[in-house]
């Protein structure tokens, strides 16, 4: 038997339009190899793909890529069972069953996408084919830059991401899981009583070298309603807890608590804030190592919950180095998110922005998961579901970026365990 008549090559081909696909579906084998990139394959690559793809509609592996003249390994991720994101880690190939594709067109109709038609067919595919992956490294390819970060909220890809975005609601609202904004609830911004109007909510651990900057930026705050900052030390080891204990000895705003539990991670030290008897009415964060941009900063969010009696705020921020010079992308606006759509549309991609801000009494009835990756953007799945958001396109804050960020320099496995565990969020909401 001649394994290679199983297999079709594409290459050099726009997978995202729709003349794409049709062009596939007129080929007569069994299965449609997709490439995304020129791929050089490994010995015995299609020998390993017939031993096991059987049983798979769509098949897919780890592999390698070159990079300044070295071949490293590229570990894609583990589908388990909710494919929402658009950049999920298939790698540079794709196996897809022609009878696959051939369902899609037939159920699906036939439409006219630009650069979302694999996304489309993917959506599609989760809830009635098999997914499988090979752990062997299969082929090689040239660097692979994949999706950026910060590419959702790039403006040159806006296009690209309104299309992405229809394909998602549409989805959506064909497996029951859209919600109309008319549906999302107010909160009654006074059915509790606070003494403090806001809480600048920092967990920390081990951050004397930005901790005090980012206190500082709450304490120069001007405002016209009573404030503090409740800082989480995390049993800090480097001089944190010191920088703080003289933070707090000189300004009473400044509430520094040092939990006597030993297994919290950024989660749990956020529940240990927000229940706190001192907590205000809103509780707004600012990580360890950023700041906030202007004094107004506070006044600013607060106006905006009063405005449309929000159970969350968010606003934009600006990445910077260490030294808060402004480096690329620059300003994170999240305009991706519309009034109508903003609550779907975040099941899709990976972030919801910063600063965060929330309704004292709505966090803590939700709670955080005790984790430190996801935190934020779990409970924003939660209060998005069910509650009206307030955005602030404008810049109120710096993230830094640095050599100490918890997410510089991310191996693969790490990344693709953040990214399912995301994936857990989104099946879940």
């Amino acid at each position: 038997m001649d394994i290679l008549s199983d297999f079709q090559v594409f290459e050099g081909m726009s997978f995202g339009e729709s003349a794409a696909i049709e062009e596939i579906i007129r080929g007569e084998r069994r299965y449609c190899v997709l490439c995304m990139k020129n791929v050089e394959w490994g010995d015995n690559a299609f020998e390993l793909i017939n031993q096991q793809i059987e049983g798979a509609g769509i098949f897919y592996s780890n592999y390698y890529e070159k990079k300044a003249g070295k071949r490293e390994e590229h570990i894609t991720e583990k589908f388990s069972g909710c494919l929402y994101r658009n950049d999920f880690d298939f790698g540079s190939v794709l196996i897809i069953e022609r009878q696959v594709i051939e369902d899609y067109v037939r159920q699906s109709g036939r439409k006219m996408l630009k650069y979302s038609a694999l996304y489309d067919l993917m959506l599609w595919a989760q809830d009635k084919v098999t997914f499988a992956k090979s752990d062997d490294f299969l082929y090689c390819v040239d660097e692979q830059s994949g999706v950026g970060h910060f590419d959702y909220v790039d403006p040159r890809n806006r296009n690209v991401q309104l299309e992405m975005e229809e394909t998602f609601t549409e989805y959506l609202k064909k497996s029951g899981k859209y919600i109309d904004s008319s549906k999302l609830e107010v909160v009654d911004l006074n059915d509790e009583k606070f003494d403090c109007e806001v809480s600048v909510v920092i967990p920390v651990y081990n951050r004397a070298r930005t901790i005090e900057d980012a206190v500082m930026s709450v304490l120069r705050q001007t405002c016209s309603f009573k404030y503090n900052v409740i800082v989480v030390d995390n049993h800090s080891t480097d001089g944190t807890y010191e920088i703080l204990e003289r933070l707090a000895q000189n300004n009473e705003k400044v509430v520094h608590i040092v939990p006597e539990e030993t297994d919290l991670c950024i989660g749990g030290c956020w529940n240990k804030a927000v229940r706190d008897i001192r907590c205000g009415k809103f509780a707004v964060q600012l990580d360890s190592d950023d700041l906030y941009e202007t004094p107004e900063t506070l006044t600013k969010i607060v106006n905006m919950f009063y405005a449309g009696n929000y159970g969350m705020v968010v606003g934009a921020y600006t990445i910077t180095d260490g030294n808060m010079n402004v480096i690329p992308p620059g300003l994170i606006d999240h305009k991706e998110w519309t009034a109508s759509n903003g609550h779907n549309n975040l099941l899709r991609v990976n972030g919801v922005g910063a600063p965060r801000a929330f309704y004292t009494p709505l966090i803590r009835k939700i709670g955080f998961e005790n984790v430190s990756y996801g935190e934020d953007y779990g409970v924003a799945l939660k209060i998005s579901r069910q509650y009206k958001i307030g955005r602030i396109y404008e810049s109120l804050y710096l993230c830094r970026r640095w050599e100490g960020n918890s997410d510089a320099n991310l191996t693969y496995e790490k990344r693709n365990k953040n990214n399912e565990y995301k994936d857990r969020l989104r099946r879940e909401a």
